[in-house]
């Protein structure tokens, strides 16, 4: 890969990870509205605008930022499985987007009372609460992916270190 490309696939790598952690703020935002509102309009509000937002910028993000660190780590020095930090920001990222998918349904329960209720039910405090939590929890995440990506923590896999000998190896005068 030309290193304009893989420029490129870092850019769009790094801007869809910032667009996921600000997609994953505003679905909190609208998560704690529709827990701690008491304007039943402004409830059932926040839970469709949740859907929305889960759907049309929160997946494609974390899709995006999935398969676009894959594709940027394949290119890079520093490979996808080489280093322990990217093994596990590889393995945060499949966990996370693969939660969020499964999240997907009870967003959808609650839009779909939202839209159809002029009220929502008591007995779906539990679901509401869940949003709020699930939120932040997806903020942590994300932060820790973020700090990961920052610090870079030092320490090969045992192949990370084979490659590296080999290729220190090759490069040797002899």
């Amino acid at each position: 890969m030309t290193l304009t490309a893989r420029k490129l696939v870092f850019t769009a790598h790094v801007t869809s990870s910032i667009g996921w952690f600000g997609a994953v703020c505003a679905f909190l935002a609208l998560a704690i509205a529709g827990l701690t509102c008491q304007d039943s309009m402004q409830v059932r509000a926040a839970y469709l605008a949740m859907q929305w937002t889960t759907w049309f910028v929160v997946v494609p993000f974390a899709c995006l930022s999935l398969v676009s660190g894959v594709v940027s780590s394949l290119t890079s020095r520093w490979g996808l499985v080489h280093y322990y930090w990217v093994l596990l920001k590889l393995l945060v990222t499949l966990f996370a987007t693969l939660v969020l998918l499964v999240h997907t349904q009870p967003i959808d329960l609650l839009a779909s009372v939202a839209a159809k209720a002029p009220a929502l039910s008591p007995d779906l405090h539990g679901a509401r609460l869940m949003m709020v939590i699930a939120g932040g929890g997806a903020l942590v995440v994300l932060i820790v992916l973020t700090v990961l990506s920052v610090f870079k923590p030092r320490g090969t896999t045992r192949f990370g270190a084979r490659q590296l000998q080999g290729s220190r190896a090759a490069t040797m005068p002899q």
